[in-house]
């Protein structure tokens, strides 16, 4: 039987801890065995978490025979306990499988598992996880990244996707597909977490000359606008105003438009029934087929999926 052991350090998110632990538990062989042995370890017999403490019968010796290890999300601004770290490192040498769930692969990171690998978190840290750890190449637009003895996973949701993909690794497509049934949730979803991403325009400084022009991009997103048009509004030089946008936004002004375009495109994908080609032309990317794949390149689907996702349905009446 495979050893699952569930690292929970304080301030665990509940969602991240109990995914990996319904998940596995959940596992059948087609013969009705369990597959999975699954067990909760911590530095101490009880974890506070929001609302509530757990109780945990094995200490981080319970991680010494495990083999598989995942780290739920916790406090991700803090770095984890030594004893902690020299429990992961040990392990890792011993060719233990290690995973995270979210922001727990900011304690992976701690333990210098993720240096020279690729890895995600949680979209919200991404840019955090690459500042504080420049030896990992953070993947931002993915819901998991499997390096072969380890593993990051975005947010809890994600963690499903990546839990999935264990077992499908561990003991097949039909074992893994009969874990999800269970579940009720997809064995592969479509994108990544690029679809999940509020795409903010950079903020721009208060009073600053580009405020009129940005006014302006926002009110004729369905014309064509062009660099040139942009910098005859603006009373500037294409060169100037490309350096303007750089300094105050961090972007060019042709990506800022491009993410105008799909901000508008993704609340008329959730708000409105227009079809494919009808929202190309409302957000300024002419052509459907143009606006398919510029779409997919930013936010990591398809128009059609992300409406099937994010779409607004009206709430069930029960009649009385």
């Amino acid at each position: 039987m495979h050893t699952v052991a569930i690292l929970v350090l304080d301030n665990v998110v509940p969602f991240d801890m109990a995914t990996p632990f319904q998940m596995f538990g959940w596992t059948r062989l087609p013969d009705g065995r369990r597959p999975y042995r699954v067990r909760l370890c911590a530095e101490s017999p009880e974890v506070p978490t929001e609302g509530f403490a757990l109780r945990i019968d094995r200490g981080l010796d319970g991680l010494a025979d495990a083999d598989t290890i995942i780290v739920p999300g916790c406090d991700w601004t803090g770095a984890p306990s030594p004893d902690v770290v020299t429990a992961l490192r040990e392990a890792a040498r011993a060719g233990t499988r290690i995973a995270s769930v979210c922001v727990g692969a900011f304690v992976l990171a701690e333990a210098g598992l993720l240096d020279g690998l690729r890895a995600t978190t949680h979209w919200m840290a991404t840019d955090d996880l690459a500042r504080r750890f420049p030896h990992v190449e953070v993947e931002p637009d993915v819901l998991y990244v499997d390096n072969g003895q380890v593993l990051t996973s975005a947010g809890a949701a994600a963690g499903l996707d990546m839990c999935l993909h264990m077992i499908r690794r561990d003991l097949g497509s039909a074992v893994a597909a009969h874990t999800a049934r269970m579940a009720v949730v997809p064995l592969e979803r479509e994108g990544g977490q690029a679809q999940f991403i509020v795409h903010e325009h950079p903020p721009v400084p208060r009073g600053s000359a580009l405020e009129p022009l940005l006014e302006w991009i926002e009110d004729n997103l369905a014309k064509e606008v062009t660099l040139a048009e942009m910098a005859q509004r603006s009373g500037m030089s294409e060169r100037t105003l490309s350096r303007r946008f750089r300094e105050q936004t961090g972007t060019t002004p042709l990506q800022w438009l491009l993410r105008a375009r799909v901000r508008r495109a993704q609340y008329l994908l959730e708000n409105s029934d227009h079809p494919i080609e009808r929202i190309a032309r409302q957000a300024g990317f002419g052509s459907p087929t143009a606006f398919r794949d510029r779409f997919r390149r930013v936010v990591g689907t398809s128009p059609h999926a992300y409406r099937s996702a994010f779409q607004g349905k009206p709430a069930i009446r029960v009649q009385t």
